[in-house]
């Protein structure tokens, strides 16, 4: 049976905040504002992901799978509220595994996610974190205007009706894909799904569109990239992301445009993303989560 989705329980708003950094613009844009609140964070910085601009606030640095010295590092920091921001290119290496009581009480919970997908993987190493009393918040209530507004054109330029018949296929399929816990995100071309979402990411996926086109194999310019939250998304992390990078990778593979889920999609920069498209001439258009 599919899980209902986890909405983000409110941070303590008197309490530290600590962020889990992986790579990406989030967990900075994060920090910047903790620290423009008065709060600054405590960074951990994952192993091969963070960047380096996040070690100028009080920091450690450790794999994903070091779970005592992250918790005693959470701990030792006094932080409450934890976010999980940012993505991970790389599996942990088994040399950081330290097979100690803490690591041992979280090995069940992994074990027991691992052939369930991402999104459950993730449940499991958020339900260790709570099982030592922290709450775990999501970006978005740090930085609630990184959230994709309410349905509608954010461009000048609209998807005409070709394009959004491609946004109704690639939605649909981006949605089913997400019951199956495998990715947020599809691409439609000429009235049919060229391309999920998997494990390599929506970047690379794009890639493989654009491989597609100098192969002839799609047509040579037009469609769309839609991306959503899966309907058991756990939305104090992992949320669909788009950004400028994302504007010019779709440009590159010759899409024409964005199509994403309003309120349950982080838009990184969002003024400079928007003007990106308009500079390319492609559309960002927004949409309502299904009804239940």
């Amino acid at each position: 049976m599919m899980e209902s989705a986890v909405p983000a329980q409110a941070p303590d708003a008197e309490a530290r905040t600590a962020i889990i950094a992986g790579n990406g613009l989030l967990p900075q844009v994060v920090a910047e504002a903790l620290e423009r609140k008065g709060n600054p964070p405590f960074i951990l910085c994952l192993k091969g992901e963070a960047d380096e601009s996040l070690k100028r606030y009080e920091h450690v640095t450790v794999s994903v799978v070091e779970f005592t010295r992250l918790i005693k590092a959470l701990k030792q920091s006094g932080a409450k509220n934890v976010i999980l921001a940012g993505g991970v290119r790389q599996r942990p290496h088994l040399s950081d595994i330290r097979l100690d009581l803490t690591t041992l009480r979280a090995l069940p919970r992994v074990f027991r996610a691992l052939g369930k997908g991402d999104d459950a993987l993730l449940r499991a190493f958020i339900g260790l974190l709570e099982s030592y009393g922290f709450r775990m918040v999501g970006a978005h209530q740090i930085v609630p205007d990184i959230l994709a507004p309410a349905a509608s054109v954010l461009t000048t330029t609209k998807p005409d009706k070709k394009e959004q018949h491609n946004i109704e296929l690639a939605r649909e399929a981006a949605r089913l894909l997400g019951t199956l816990d495998v990715g947020q995100g599809a691409v439609a071309v000429g009235g049919r799904v060229v391309a999920l979402e998997g494990a390599e990411g929506t970047d690379n996926m794009i890639e493989r569109v654009r491989q597609m086109r100098d192969e002839g194999r799609i047509p040579r310019q037009g469609g769309v990239l839609v991306k959503c939250a899966k309907p058991s998304q756990d939305e104090r992390a992992d949320l669909p992301t788009i950004g400028i990078d994302t504007v010019a990778n779709i440009a590159a593979a010759g899409l024409s445009g964005i199509a994403i889920e309003a309120g349950r999609t982080v838009m990184l920069s969002y003024k400079d993303t928007v003007q990106a498209a308009d500079a390319e001439g492609l559309f960002i258009v927004t949409f309502d989560s299904p009804s239940e």
